[in-house]
């Protein structure tokens, strides 16, 4: 599944004493694909939101560290309400998270009576709170595949992959909120389109996240790249079509710069280069080795979320997590 265990390697003494720490502190450290570089190394588990989100739900140490964006740990924090859950900068926000409100959804919801709420989980807990069922960019399709046909959907907050669930489901009664994540939405077709043209065999890995996954699946119906290069895939599923890429080959990469960190790890042999190697999210980077070291030290920042809020998005959070295991409707 979309998770990457560390292997124990010569490190610096920083590294050996976040270890040491998290140990002493019955802690488990999870980092995000995207985070950077040295962060993904040191932690015990590196993943998406999917897999960590399981990991975080399953584990039993008695303190998560959250290398991630907040919504993530707050995600930790309801599924896990007893532990104490740790993000080593409180301000690592997220703009698509920011694109809608609780009160946006209450009001959206109005206007559609019975409709099914699809929360991607890049929100907050407050709109967590007011969702059917949550999704990751894995499991998204299967999540909106498993609502009855005849109940209208509204779908938020990221328009890029509403657009790609809308696509693949060939649903006509779903509804997408018009939010985006601001990295991903700069990814765009033209860059996209020269860089395939400059590397024409190679393979493309796009999030469905961003904003050229509609002319990736132009290009591959237009013929200008083989139909079977072009894979539009979550982060954890790069991860997993990088152990079979072609050896020598190369692989256009269309999601934030951190993924090619795993991913070089991955299959070192094939030649990873991002579309847009601008695309680096500054809030996933505000995380840092002395950030990490504080809050195994010092106990910050704690991530609280109401008990309310958290009992009414656990739901939505745990029929995700079931959505794609092994009986859950993969």
């Amino acid at each position: 599944m979309a998770v990457t265990e560390v292997l124990p390697a010569v490190e610096p003494s920083w590294a050996e004493e976040v270890r040491a720490l998290a140990q002493a502190q019955d802690a488990v450290v999870l980092a995000h694909n995207y985070q950077l570089p040295e962060i993904q190394d040191v932690a015990h588990h590196t993943g998406d939101s999917l897999a960590l989100s399981r990991l975080a739900a399953e584990s039993t140490a008695s303190t998560i560290v959250f290398c991630g964006v907040h919504f993530m740990a707050e995600t930790a924090k309801i599924l896990a309400p007893d532990k104490t859950v740790l993000i080593p900068d409180a301000r690592a926000g997220c703009s698509l998270a920011d694109s809608i409100t609780a009160d946006q959804l209450r009001s959206w919801k109005a206007e559609h009576p019975g409709a099914v709420v699809v929360s991607y989980v890049n929100t907050t807990a407050a709109v967590k709170a007011e969702t059917d069922v949550c999704c990751t960019s894995s499991n998204a399709v299967e999540v909106v595949e498993s609502i009855p046909a005849d109940r209208e959907v509204l779908f938020l907050p990221d328009q890029f992959l509403g657009a790609h669930v809308r696509r693949i489901t060939g649903r006509a009664n779903m509804h997408v909120w018009a939010g985006e994540c601001h990295v991903h939405a700069g990814i765009s077709g033209p860059a996209l389109t020269a860089q395939s043209q400059a590397h024409p065999d190679a393979e493309l890995y796009v999030h469905p996240e961003c904003g050229c996954a509609t002319s990736a699946l132009y290009l591959a119906g237009a013929g200008a790249v083989p139909s079977e290069r072009v894979r539009i895939l979550s982060t954890g599923g790069m991860l997993d079509a990088a152990h079979s890429s072609t050896p020598g080959g190369t692989v256009l990469v269309a999601t934030e710069v951190g993924m090619l960190h795993q991913l070089r790890r991955a299959a070192p042999e094939v030649d990873f280069r991002a579309v847009n190697d601008r695309a680096s999210c500054h809030y996933m980077k505000m995380i840092t080795p002395a950030k990490l070291l504080r809050a195994l030290r010092e106990g910050r920042d704690e991530v609280h979320v109401d008990p309310e809020l958290a009992a009414r998005g656990r739901a939505a959070v745990q029929r995700m997590i079931r959505i794609g295991q092994p009986g859950g409707g993969e």
